[in-house]
């Protein structure tokens, strides 16, 4: 074991020790080990005293050269991830993807600089990629509409699915939050669900409507005629749902009406018309969860031109003044 495979190691235990989610864990493991690949391929270092901030910034423009799943963290993985046979092996890798890297990249080096005391902080000057964010796409009612009819719902998978893309439009809540929730979790009283297993750790509840609460219901007893499972949503056998197993098929819905849509979208989409709807962006940052109200805005003020347009109609000060 090299001495920054070392200090890898040490840096992977710390994060387990802080509780991060296995999604960070295993993002932080294979941007890093990929790095300590490169530096010791292409440079032969294998000390992170001996890491400066130029090859770095070699690295990310290799990350721009090279096609995805053209290189590995362990070759073993090859035999059962068959990464060549992908129908995006060899395209350009993300902008989105590169920025995580350097991200993770940074968040080693500054933990190392801090805890183990090396001399130089290669990562000090160096910036994070800028990331062009795409403009995500407000569903319209009329194309909702069409995707939901998709769903048959004279079937348990049908309902099950078209309740699920209902409560994530309702919510605002992750899809991996709606596939964990319980009966139990539900309180129609205060037409509330509580969120036990969030990204942040931290629970929290999101509200649902009149109109939700009655499907709900009429779902419950639908569930508790044909399943005893645990989870509000769960497969035939009465499993949890896997989340691709709902992304294939609200995005199949979706391909048959010429829509293209999958989980986060109806986060998004729900985020985007409860500010166009007269909600506030403070009580949108509790629902979604987020750590600040700034974390909301930067995610989802994104809107365009013709949306901000509706929206001052309904606001304009001449249009709401008697003069």
């Amino acid at each position: 074991m090299t001495g920054l495979e070392f200090e890898l190691d040490n840096f992977m235990l710390y994060c387990t020790s802080r509780n991060l989610s296995k999604k960070t864990l295993a993002s932080y493991e294979q941007a890093l080990k990929l790095f300590c690949n490169y530096l010791q391929e292409h440079f032969n270092i294998v000390d992170a005293n001996n890491v400066q901030s130029g090859h770095i910034r070699q690295y990310i423009k290799y990350l721009q050269d090279r096609g995805k799943y053209t290189v590995v963290s362990r070759e073993q993985s090859k035999q059962s991830n068959f990464p060549n046979n992908r129908t995006d092996h060899g395209k350009q890798v993300s902008m989105i993807t590169i920025a995580n890297y350097v991200r993770n990249i940074k968040v080693f080096f500054n933990w190392l600089h801090d805890e183990r005391g090396i001399t130089n902080n290669p990562v000090a000057k160096v910036a994070i990629p800028k990331i062009e964010r795409k403009m995500k796409t407000l569903l319209t009612p009329e194309q909702l509409k069409k995707v939901l009819a998709q769903f048959e719902t004279t079937t348990f998978t049908g309902y099950r699915n078209w309740m699920i893309t209902r409560l994530l439009l309702d919510t605002g809540c992750r899809i991996s939050e709606c596939l964990s929730i319980q009966p139990e979790h539900i309180d129609f009283n205060h037409k509330s669900i509580l969120i036990v297993n969030p990204k942040n750790k931290q629970e929290r509840y999101v509200y649902f409507s009149f109109k939700l609460s009655g499907e709900l219901k009429s779902w419950l007893k639908y569930h508790d005629r044909y399943s005893n499972s645990l989870y509000l949503f769960p497969t035939i056998r009465g499993t949890q749902l896997d989340i691709r197993g709902y992304e294939r098929a609200l995005k199949q819905a979706g391909a048959n009406v010429g829509v293209q849509i999958h989980p986060h979208q109806l986060r998004n989409n729900f985020a985007k018309y409860y500010i166009l709807n007269g909600g506030d962006w403070f009580s949108l940052c509790r629902i979604l969860g987020h750590s600040s109200v700034e974390v909301t805005q930067k995610s989802y003020a994104d809107f365009s031109d013709l949306e901000v347009g509706k929206k001052y109609q309904q606001h304009s000060p001449l249009s709401t003044m008697d003069i």
